[in-house]
């Protein structure tokens, strides 16, 4: 069995496609995913731009998250193809697929409901896993830790670009990795689970990760 951990940038489809946004509100304009081994080491990665059915340009906001361009996707194939080359690059059934948070899987089964009808998208969904999910339940979180400050938490650096789809699925890996060796991970993790402790702290979490003083935790 293999591990699959993917990361999909989308692009919103153009509101005067009313129809279609009945069932589909964005489409995927990159796949990015890493391939691990039983053992969770990395043997491969897949990249690739799509171009979008439904609208002619890309959102500016979208550019500006992810640096792709209308330019960047205005030659590539469109998701039915890219699809099936993902597919067939993973190489078929045997195997658990991963994402950081359920937005992905959410895509995949509405753009594949929509644009391959006769793909058993349900199969899909059974054998996908919530990184996210799995990240915050082991460490008693309530709220969802974005994957730049999970990264920092386990005193890494984030590799590549954050919101470049392969970029985002090899940090999700590294995490994923991490996470079947509960003592690697109870160490690596240790200041920030004593940070979720009721005690007094010289730094607290909020001087730590700014971001994350909403945050409730067990």
């Amino acid at each position: 069995m293999v591990h699959i951990v993917i990361d999909l940038e989308m692009n919103p489809i153009n509101k005067e496609f009313k129809e279609v946004r009945k069932f589909l509100l964005d489409e995927v304009i990159e796949f990015g995913a890493v391939k691990l081994d039983e053992n969770y080491r990395q043997i491969d990665e897949f990249q690739c731009y799509v171009k979008p059915v439904y609208s002619e340009t890309i959102n500016k906001h979208i550019t500006k998250l992810t640096g792709i361009t209308t330019e960047t996707v205005a030659d590539k194939a469109g998701f039915v193809e890219e699809f099936n080359n993902f597919f067939k690059w993973i190489g078929g059934w045997d195997m658990k697929i991963y994402s950081w948070s359920p937005s992905d899987i959410k895509q995949l089964k509405n753009e594949c409901a929509y644009k391959i009808p006769k793909f058993d998208v349900r199969r899909l969904e059974r054998q996908w896993i919530d990184v996210q999910k799995e990240f915050d339940d082991r460490l008693g979180l309530h709220s969802n830790l974005g994957l730049k400050y999970a990264v920092g938490a386990m005193d890494r650096n984030f590799e590549g670009t954050h919101h470049t789809a392969l970029a985002d699925a090899a940090n999700a890996a590294a995490i994923l990795a991490l996470m079947q060796d509960d003592e690697a991970f109870f160490k690596t993790m240790q200041p920030v689970i004593d940070l979720l402790r009721p005690q007094e702290f010289s730094q607290s979490i909020g001087d730590l990760f700014p971001e994350l003083a909403d945050l409730k935790f067990d």
